[in-house]
């Protein structure tokens, strides 16, 4: 599909989107970041773009020279990594799948859970990073330990899949956690102060700015270590039960809340994304569904026009309160009948519900020139946040 241009108003640059349908609230969110000094170029929006606070989920947008924390999601360095096991995973019965979750939950503390105790060791060049303020080095010292190797809540999740040859997969999706949502506050608060625009950037020649984007790298270097983590620990859990090994040579892993260098139009610029990948040609990336539908292992296609990028999923239709609103715990347990889950969490899991979710065949159908698919997998076992 190629984008539709929504022409730019006096002020603002223009807009394109490869979503088919634009929800209301959205445009009017691209429109307030497409009217910013700061951006240069257009505002790119992902197929699964949705209504988020303060910036749309799937809004990809750059700059010459200011970094926007509040651009950014509120989970700096979210991210999702799979893993393949060269495993016939119709061979796993419904008593081992349950059993397979069991030892996951108790391996990763999920929701609101952390670490008890002084936490996880760090990697060394994590242990005490430079961080900008004192406050933030406390913050750290006191959250990153017990946040390492911890899933969080919402649409966060570990998974067991199945692709179409047959072979075992683990997904996984997680991001920075209290460290990464402390980092993102305490800039934004600083942009509000002395930022420029309506949606606060920050100019990366000034102190305050480059503060920001090394703070910014360390949460998503957090973020990294922390998915790096989960995989450990559940990779231990798949291969002690099963008595396999992960192929190495299938690992992916992805950032979708981020700010990079990269090249376009012929210059550097500071390339924003939220709810968005970055791939160049044939990078392999992970697009995933909701838990109850598939997901797909894509290549990117680095289209120019999208900045190099993709969706991150299948977008939102419901609000996380809509869903609670208008889905059934009935609704959910048949929608989730071949999906081992944790049953007894129904009322809360309704949020992310399939129902919630956009069809991801036709996000892939929107984005067939940022992306193509390579891989389908589809869910066995879910783990939710």
């Amino acid at each position: 599909m190629s984008p539709r241009v929504l022409p730019a108003v006096p002020g603002a640059v223009p807009i394109l989107v490869w979503a088919r349908s634009l929800p209301p609230g959205a445009e009017q969110q691209l429109r307030h970041l497409a009217s910013q000094p700061y951006v240069v170029e257009h505002v790119a929006a992902m197929p699964d773009v949705h209504v988020a606070n303060g910036v749309a989920v799937g809004s990809v947008f750059a700059t010459a020279h200011h970094v926007v924390p509040g651009a950014l999601g509120g989970d700096l360095g979210c991210g999702v990594s799979a893993y393949r096991f060269d495993y016939p995973a119709a061979s796993l019965g419904r008593d081992t799948l349950e059993l397979l979750l069991t030892l996951l939950a108790q391996a990763i503390p999920v929701g609101d859970a952390t670490h008890r105790g002084r936490g996880l060791p760090l990697p060394a060049a994590l242990e005490a990073p430079p961080l900008s303020t004192q406050k933030l080095s406390h913050v750290w010292e006191r959250l990153a330990p017990r946040h390492l190797g911890t899933l969080g809540g919402g649409n966060h999740f570990v998974e067991l899949d199945r692709d179409a040859g047959g072979d075992l997969w683990l997904l996984l999706h997680s991001g920075s956690r209290g460290v990464g949502a402390a980092i993102g506050e305490h800039h934004q608060r600083v942009a509000v102060a002395l930022g420029e625009g309506s949606l606060p950037g920050l100019d990366l020649h000034t102190q305050e700015g480059a503060a920001c984007l090394a703070d910014l790298d360390l949460a998503c270097r957090f973020a990294r270590a922390n998915r790096d983590t989960l995989a450990t620990r559940a990779l231990d859990v798949v291969s002690r039960t099963l008595g396999i090994e992960v192929d190495p040579r299938s690992t992916v892993d992805l950032h979708h809340n981020h700010v990079a260098r990269e090249t376009h139009f012929g210059r550097e610029l500071w390339v924003h994304r939220k709810g968005a990948v970055g791939l160049e040609a044939g990078q392999p990336g992970l697009i995933p569904g909701s838990m109850g539908t598939a997901s797909y292992v894509v290549e990117g296609r680095a289209e120019p026009r999208a900045f190099r990028s993709c969706s991150h999923g299948a977008g939102r239709v419901l609000t996380r309160r809509e869903a609670r609103a208008r889905i059934r715990p009935s609704a959910l347990a048949h929608a989730l009948r071949r999906v081992v889950h944790d049953a007894g969490r129904a009322e809360s899991l309704v949020e992310e519900a399939p129902a919630a979710y956009r069809d991801l065949v036709e996000v892939l159908e929107d984005e067939a020139d940022l992306v193509t698919p390579v891989r389908r997998l589809t869910p066995i076992a879910v783990l939710k946040g």
